[in-house]
């Protein structure tokens, strides 16, 4: 998958795999080279094949960045009706799932602006307990510069794509 060219489409998969899942899979490695992998809900994918997370939870995922910066994003569109329709028709229409791979830089304060995004995208669930103690008082964000692209395939169902 190009990563530049298909950009839109990427973003595209990534806004339907957060909708149906509520987080993204972020793949890391510790410095014994143990993978692990971290659910993040708050990742954000800009338009230049960077994107962002909010760093209020995640521990191990800034511990293994000081060693490996490396990491791969795993979007799942998990959407009932995609999949049900998907099983029927025995072909997807799009991509079930599609992997990024990244470099994390260094956690900075985030910007209004990426706050103003985080807000919108948790809107929904404002007057809700969990709103307020999951996605308050969100301060840092951990850039992610993305290299690559990779769509999942599964055999006969994704050979068309």
């Amino acid at each position: 998958m190009e990563l530049i060219s298909e950009w839109n489409k990427i973003r595209k998969h990534f806004n339907k795999s957060f909708s149906s899942n509520f987080y993204i899979s972020v793949a890391s490695v510790d410095s014994e080279n143990n993978p692990t992998v971290t659910p993040i809900g708050t990742v954000f994918l800009n338009d230049n094949q960077t994107g962002f997370y909010f760093e209020k939870f995640p521990k191990k995922l800034p511990m293994h960045a000081n060693e490996n910066p490396n990491i791969c994003l795993l979007g799942v569109n998990s959407g009932r009706f995609f999949w049900i329709k998907s099983l029927l028709k025995g072909v997807f229409s799009d991509y079930p799932a599609i992997k990024l791979y990244g470099i994390l830089e260094k956690k900075r304060k985030a910007t209004e602006q990426e706050i103003s995004r985080l807000n919108r995208r948790m809107k929904v669930t404002n007057g809700l307990r969990g709103n307020t103690y999951l996605w308050k008082k969100m301060e840092y964000v951990r850039d992610i510069k993305f290299t690559k692209a990779e769509k999942i395939n599964i055999g006969k169902m994704t050979e068309k794509l």
